[in-house]
């Protein structure tokens, strides 16, 4: 399996609906209104219906802009392949993204794409090729995991050959390839608008998956914050 940061399901895996909806009553009540507010406001406009899949990504300001990215509209779940190059996201570039942000770690390519078809996601490499489409034209009713390359040599052989469909980004320059923070921005904006307004896709967290969420968030706003949910846990 692989390994997940942050853990949110963990501490609370075993609580009811119910119980999870009384956690966090308290535990709201140890932080600012302002804050309940904009968990209340963004947690329904969380996604996990698209999610990004990032392949050995070299430099550390590109993987802090893609996690950005994927904060800023509302993709949730971030792939994290390690072969070769670990992630470290910097943390001036991400801009606190990534406390909102989960994010998982696999050993191999094998691993992600196991993993994400286990969830049900279809796996779209993100890179001209002989059977693309145009981002713009990609089906998203299904759940679906862009992935993305490293810097200098793009995506593995591996990668190319075990996706499920390839796309690529309109370019009208001489240069032949966007770098890979700009190329997630563009390829999220697209995707996730087409997903937003359809009445086709059932895109939104479930409730209990937006109450797991708002507790991790708040152990992010709390400090020691997962010492304090678990000793409200057992006095609940």
């Amino acid at each position: 399996m692989p390994e997940h940061y942050p853990n949110i399901a963990s501490p609370f895996a075993k609580l009811s609906l119910q119980q999870k909806q009384e956690l966090y009553r308290r535990a709201a009540e140890l932080f600012s209104e302002n804050k309940r507010n904009l968990f209340d406001r963004l947690a329904p406009l969380r996604t996990r219906h698209i999610s990004v899949v990032l392949e050995d990504i070299y430099q550390s300001h590109n993987a802090s802009a893609v996690l950005r990215s994927c904060d800023c509209f509302g993709v949730q779940d971030v792939h994290v392949i390690e072969k070769n190059n670990p992630f470290n996201p910097a943390g001036d570039v991400a801009v606190g993204s990534s406390k909102w942000v989960d994010y998982y770690r696999y050993r191999d390519t094998a691993e992600a794409y196991a993993e994400l078809r286990r969830r049900g996601y279809r796996i779209v490499a993100t890179l001209p090729h002989e059977n693309d489409q145009m981002i713009g034209d990609l089906d998203i009713s299904r759940p679906t995991a862009l992935v993305f390359g490293t810097e200098l040599t793009g995506l593995s052989q591996e990668a190319i050959d075990g996706a499920d469909a390839y796309v690529k980004i309109p370019m009208y320059g001489f240069t032949e390839s966007f770098n890979i923070s700009v190329c997630a921005a563009l390829s999220l904006f697209s995707l996730t608008e087409r997903m937003r307004a359809s009445t086709d896709i059932d895109w939104r967290l479930t409730d209990d998956a937006m109450l797991d969420l708002k507790l991790h968030w708040t152990t992010q706003v709390i400090r020691d914050g997962e010492k304090v949910l678990e000793k409200l846990m057992l006095d609940m």
